[in-house]
Order: structure tokens, then C-alpha cells, then sequence
């Protein structure tokens, strides 16, 4: 079943319920109101006649002798508005009813006839339903006003009806416009459903924004970035794959052609031993690229290939500065390192991966640096920062952006992949790595990690 037709089936669902326990609450409260106005009536009416009962009783001491009618003492209204009275004496014997109560009585299948209790105990305990009953005290005895129930039910049930009316037509009214928002609330799903369908056949730059608002607006803009992302990453991918065969082209070349010529002869005495180290060097230089792509791709792939543990940010910069200290004799450079902060900093992190992280970071320096290499540690904002800045003629603007992608190598890089398996690294470690420009000339490049508490 759609999820349209599963929305609109349960809140027909609801509203029936709803609308049903609306109505027999209704059904009950208009009949109580009604049962308890009646009695109200009755009692205002009962005690106007106890009053002229009172009145009368001086006048006429022969009431209890004329058992059949009530005395002229009774208002005349009474049994016009389905109102009966019922005289009885201390006893509860029945000493007269009004002029219409006989009729009553049959149709009621009860008959009260003076001198006869029968039902009329009934009808003071309240046992007996079909009346809306008020009793009140009298010099004579005892006057019992009556209503039949069925007189209120009627009304109450007329109301009732209008209601029902009422409320079918607010429940169509709410159904219909309960489908014009499921429309509107689908609608956008099923323009989703579509983009994501793009996103299967990889159509990835097909993918356009759906517009819609609160929680499916954010899920919208969510596939539509993740599509940008997948499709960002399908071009590095193909990039890196182009760049890796060029790059894998140019060694295996060189190889295959000194070989070629060694092999027919074309070199010979020195040309040999030449050709034999070209071989050598491009071996190498192949072995460090397939080296570097192999760690790049366990790093994309691989969960458990980290093995952190807390370690001293302080000894990592020690050992590397002792392992590059004889390219920066070579080149006669001064590496100085700064902490703006005595405390120790600890991280987090995989040893072994970050000490070639930062290595790779530390030997680009001293790829474009003039004399000095700085390398500067600090806590802030629950960072340990650590940067690396040289006096060299710094990042240009266009490459700026793209320096952490594989491939991506300066004026003289060598396979473009050492900093882009550092910014894996850093992340993997839970760090950020960012690079710029110093404003006294040079490129910096900057690690953040987590402090531990």
C-alpha cells in the first residue's frame, strides 16, 4: 500500500473514532442537562404547589374523603407541559393523581388508582426509569411530580441528530482537506523518490534540489548534497585513476626502454652502467608511488588499520626533526621549533601513521623553503594545534584549494600523494589539516586534534 493511502486510511481511522466518541459523550451530556433541567422544573413547580397545598388545607379538611381528583388547591398547568402530580398520604397510600395521569398510566402499562401503591415505591426509590421524578413534603403527605423519560430522550435526540449532522459534514470537510495535505506532503516525497533514482543509475549531476519544508526539506537537501559529494567523488576517482596511470606510465617507460636497449645492444661501457642506474632510480620511484597509493587506498577502506594510543606531541616532533636533520643539512636549512604551552601535549592518535604524516608535511616544507622551517605547538579552544610554516615563496591561489587531493603536486612535487595520505591521517586521527599563506611570505600548514581532558 502507498504511504499516501496508508496516511489517509489512518486518519479516516481517527476521525471515525474521534467523531464516534465526540457523539456519545455529546449523547450523554445533553442528556444529563436535560434530565437535570426537567428536575429543576419539577422541583420550582413542586414547591409552588406545596405552597398552595398549605393555603388550601385550612379551607378544604375533607381533601383525604374525595380519593379520585386532586382538590381545586392543584394549579391548573399542571399535566400541560408533561408534567402528572401524585398525591399519597404519610402511609404512601395514593389519595388522588391528575385529570391526564390515567392515560399516562396505561400507556406506561401502571395504573394509579387512589388507595393503591402499587409502582409508586418504585418510582421514590428511583428504580423506576421511565420517569423523571421530584417528591415533596406536604401538610397531607407526601406530592410525587412526574415527567416521562421518553419526552427528554426526544429532544435529546433531536439535538443530537443535528449534531451528527454537523459533525459528518466538519468530517468530510476535514477528510478532504486531509488529502490536499497528504498531497502536498507526498508530493515532494515522490519528486525525492525520483532523485534518488538518479543517484542509483549514478546520474549523480542530474540530482536537483527538492523544495519542501520541516523534515522532508532536510532530507531533500540532504540527498542533494550527498549526491554532489558522490559525484565529486566519481570525478576524483576517475582523476586518480588518470593520474595513476600517467604517473605509473612515465617510471615503467623509462624502465622498459633501457632495458630494450641494453637487451639489442644500443648501449654500451658507460651507457650501460647509465641506463642500469635509471632503471634503478625508476624502480624505486615506481616501488615509493604503488607504496604511497596502496597506504592511501587502507586508509580510505580500512577500519582497523589504526592503532591508537596516547601519545606525546612532543617526542613525535623530536623524531622528526632527527630524521630529516640530514636533508635540512643538505640543503642548509634551520628548523625551529616554538610551544606557546609547558604542559605536555597528549593526543590521541596512531604513532607510526602520524609520524609519516607529519614527515610528508615537514619534507614538502623543505621542498620550497629558502632557510628556515618553523614548526609551532600549541593548545587552543580544546585544540592541539601544531604547525608547520616556511620562508619559501608560498601556496599559489589556484592551488591552494586542491593541495590535499591525490595528484596534485606544486612546481616541484614529486608524486603528488604525500600530503593527501597526511590529510587522511590527520582525519582519521579525528584532526583537521588546513594550509595557507604566512603574511611574511611562505606556506604554513596547519594540524588541529583533539586535547584529552
Amino acid at each position: 500500500m502507498k504511504l499516501a493511502h496508508q496516511i489517509n486510511l489512518a486518519f479516516s481511522i481517527v476521525l471515525v473514532l474521534l467523531l464516534s466518541i465526540t457523539a456519545f459523550v455529546i449523547h450523554f451530556v445533553l442528556l444529563n442537562h436535560f434530565v437535570g433541567t426537567q428536575k429543576a422544573e419539577l422541583r420550582t413547580l413542586g414547591t409552588a404547589m406545596s405552597a398552595t397545598m398549605i393555603q388550601g388545607s385550612a379551607q378544604r379538611a375533607d381533601i383525604a374523603t374525595e380519593p379520585h381528583t386532586l382538590p381545586a388547591i392543584m394549579p391548573a398547568s399542571v399535566g400541560t407541559a408533561s408534567v402528572e402530580a401524585i398525591l399519597s398520604d404519610e402511609t404512601g397510600k395514593v389519595l388522588s393523581t391528575s385529570s391526564s395521569m390515567s392515560s399516562i398510566a396505561v400507556n406506561s402499562n401502571t395504573q394509579f388508582v387512589a388507595g393503591q401503591t402499587s409502582d409508586l415505591q418504585n418510582i421514590w426509590n428511583g428504580t423506576d426509569t421511565r420517569y423523571i421524578t421530584e417528591v415533596k413534603a406536604t401538610p397531607i403527605g407526601t406530592l410525587t411530580l412526574l415527567t416521562p423519560m421518553s419526552a427528554v430522550t426526544t429532544i435529546e435526540q433531536a439535538l443530537l441528530k443535528r449534531l451528527l449532522i454537523v459533525f459528518g459534514a466538519a468530517g468530510a470537510f476535514m477528510f478532504l482537506f486531509a488529502l490536499f495535505i497528504t498531497k502536498k506532503l507526498i508530493q515532494p516525497l515522490m519528486k525525492l523518490q525520483q532523485e534518488l533514482k538518479k543517484v542509483k543509475e549514478r546520474h549523480f549531476s542530474e540530482v536537483k534540489l527538492i523544495k519542501a519544508g520541516g523534515e522532508i526539506g532536510a532530507v531533500a537537501k540532504s540527498v542533494y548534497d550527498m549526491a554532489g559529494e558522490l559525484n565529486r567523488f566519481n570525478h576524483v576517482q576517475k582523476q586518480f585513476f588518470q593520474n595513476a596511470s600517467h604517473e605509473l606510465k612515465t617510471p615503467l617507460m623509462s624502465i622498459s626502454g633501457y632495458a630494450e636497449g641494453i637487451k639489442d645492444g644500443i648501449f654500451e661501457g658507460e651507457g650501460i652502467d647509465k641506463g642500469l642506474d635509471i632503471i634503478m632510480s625508476e624502480s624505486s620511484r615506481l616501488k615509493k608511488l604503488v607504496t604511497e597509493m596502496t597506504l592511501l587506498a587502507k586508509l580510505d577502506s580500512e577500519e582497523d588499520i589504526f592503532r591508537t594510543s596516547e601519545i606525546s606531541l612532543d617526542d613525535l616532533v623530536v623524531e622528526t626533526i632527527e630524521r630529516m636533520n640530514p636533508l635540512l643539512m643538505k640543503k642548509g636549512l634551520t628548523l625551529h621549533v616554538a610551544y606557546d604551552d609547558c604542559e605536555p601535549l597528549t593526543i590521541r592518535a596512531d604513532r607510526d601513521k602520524l609520524l609519516q604524516a607529519l614527515l610528508n608535511v615537514v619534507s614538502n616544507a623543505t621542498r620550497y623553503a629558502k632557510q628556515h622551517i618553523y614548526i609551532h605547538a600549541l593548545i587552543k579552544d580544546d585544540q592541539v594545534l601544531l604547525s608547520v610554516s616556511d620562508d619559501g615563496p608560498g601556496i599559489s591561489e589556484d592551488l591552494l584549494p586542491y593541495l590535499f587531493h591525490r595528484f596534485v603536486k606544486g612546481k616541484d612535487g614529486e608524486s603528488g600523494l604525500g600530503l593527501a595520505i597526511s590529510r587522511a591521517i590527520v582525519e582519521r586521527t579525528g584532526g583537521l589539516i588546513t594550509a595557507g599563506n604566512r603574511k611574511d611570505g611562505g606556506a604554513v600548514i596547519t594540524m588541529g586534534f583533539p586535547a584529552l581532558s
